[in-house]
């Protein structure tokens, strides 16, 4: 066999080999995630940093959250994610062969933060003010710390997926832009709630 033509065997080899073991995440798009979640987080907390107890708890309306209960929101589902999914994601399915991931990135990031579509929260993720401000705060710092930890050790972030009630089976590097991508659909959130004329001063 020609030595030319057996490099590029082996080589095209392995390329195939870490696709279908599902480790398709180039460097730009982890360091793309990476930042992502730090953005996210950092616009949350200037979003919320300085305010009152009473700013930090008022309503718009009786049937809107306030700022603190969108904090709690996000923290409460990002510890969902780190619970439920992010544990066991080494165990489960492996993604169809029809399956984009590139289409279902592009989705995420399109979609999950744009607020002209309303989404029911599941009620495990309702705020019910279990945590002062304070906590709240602390909370969702700490599971923001998860996720991260989590996107730097996971060698495997594409081989395997679980199905998110909205937009169907999510890879492990999805899960991480979704959850950033929550933070920001909802920091916009407290941008309103702060922007509302009834507004404690």
């Amino acid at each position: 066999m020609n030595r030319h033509f057996a490099y590029r065997l082996v080589a095209t080899l392995g390329v195939l080999g870490a696709a279908l073991a599902g480790q398709g995440v180039t460097p730009a798009e982890k360091q793309h995630a990476l930042t992502y979640l730090e953005q996210t987080r950092d616009q949350l907390l200037a979003a919320t940093k300085g305010l009152s107890e009473a700013q930090l708890k008022f309503k718009p309306a009786p049937d809107r959250w306030s700022v603190i209960e969108c904090v709690e929101h996000l923290t409460l589902i990002e510890g969902m994610v780190s619970q439920n999914v992010f544990t066991k994601l080494p165990a489960a399915a492996a993604p169809s062969a029809a399956w984009d991931a590139q289409k279902v990135d592009a989705l995420l990031l399109a979609k999950v933060p744009d607020r002209s579509e309303k989404f029911q929260a599941p009620e495990p993720a309702v705020p019910t003010g279990r945590w002062t401000p304070a906590e709240t705060i602390d909370q969702f710092v700490a599971g923001r710390k998860q996720t991260v930890a989590f996107l730097e050790s996971s060698p495997d972030l594409r081989g395997h997926v679980v199905n998110h009630p909205v937009f169907g089976p999510m890879d492990g590097y999805e899960w991480v832009i979704a959850v950033a991508a929550h933070t920001e659909r909802h920091t916009k959130q407290i941008l309103e709630v702060k922007a509302d004329r009834n507004f404690p001063q």
